[in-house]
C-alpha cells in the first residue's frame, strides 16, 4: 500500500513537470488565496479559494475559449484512507477518482482512459512518469467534458499514465477552474 502511494507521488510529481511546458494557463490565473479555515488536527490540509477578480477572469478566459463551468456544489466525504474521492461523469463514462490539489491536470489510469473510450495506444507519448516501478509513458488527452455532481467543466486537459495508480486522480486542470475548492474537517466542498 506504501508503495503504491509512493508510485502515486512520483507519478503527481512527473506529470506537474511534463505538463508544465504544456500548460497554457496565465500567472494570474494560477494565483490562490489561502485561507486558515481548517483547525485542529487538519491544519496539514489547505483551503483555497479563488479571488472574485481572478474567478472573473478565469470565466471570461474560458468563454472565449469555449470552455465552461456551471455552477452548484459537491461535498465529499473523507475517506478512511484519508483521502476524498468523487465518482465523476468523463466523457460521459462513470470514472471514481482521487482529489489531488498537487496534480497539475486530471491523471487519468490506462483502464479508465480506454473505458472512456480513448485509444491510448494512438496518443503520443508527451513524457514520462517516473513510479515505484520505474519510468511509464505519458501521454496528453483534452477531455470534453468532467462533472461532479452538476460540477462540468468543459475542455479539461488531462494525462493518461501507464502505470498501476489504481485510481485516476482528478487535478488542478479541473480543480483551479471552479470558484471554491474549501476543506472543513472531514468534508470537502467543491464550487
Amino acid at each position: 500500500m506504501l508503495g503504491r502511494f509512493l508510485g502515486l507521488a512520483a507519478i503527481i510529481a512527473a506529470v506537474s513537470i511534463g505538463m508544465a511546458g504544456v500548460a497554457s494557463r496565465s500567472a494570474a490565473d494560477d494565483a490562490v488565496e489561502t485561507t486558515a479555515a481548517i483547525a485542529g488536527n487538519h491544519d496539514n490540509w489547505t483551503t483555497h479559494k479563488l479571488r472574485q477578480d481572478q474567478s472573473a477572469a478565469a470565466a471570461e478566459a474560458a468563454a472565449q475559449s469555449g470552455a465552461s463551468v456551471s455552477s452548484g456544489e459537491a461535498l465529499l466525504s473523507r475517506a478512511g484512507d484519508s483521502h476524498f474521492y468523487a465518482d465523476a461523469d468523463i466523457d460521459g463514462t462513470n470514472i471514481r477518482v482521487m482529489v489531488d490539489s498537487g496534480a497539475s491536470i486530471v491523471a487519468l489510469t490506462r483502464r479508465d482512459a480506454e473505458a472512456i473510450g480513448i485509444d491510448v495506444d494512438r496518443l503520443p507519448i508527451t513524457g514520462t512518469a517516473r513510479t515505484a516501478g520505474g519510468d511509464v509513458p505519458m501521454r496528453t488527452v483534452m477531455l470534453d467534458s468532467v462533472d461532479i455532481d452538476g460540477l462540468e467543466v468543459r475542455r479539461v486537459e488531462a494525462a493518461v499514465v501507464d502505470a498501476d495508480m489504481g485510481v485516476s486522480l482528478l487535478g488542478q486542470s479541473y480543480l483551479s477552474r471552479l470558484a471554491a475548492v474549501n476543506v472543513e474537517g472531514d468534508t470537502m466542498t467543491l464550487r
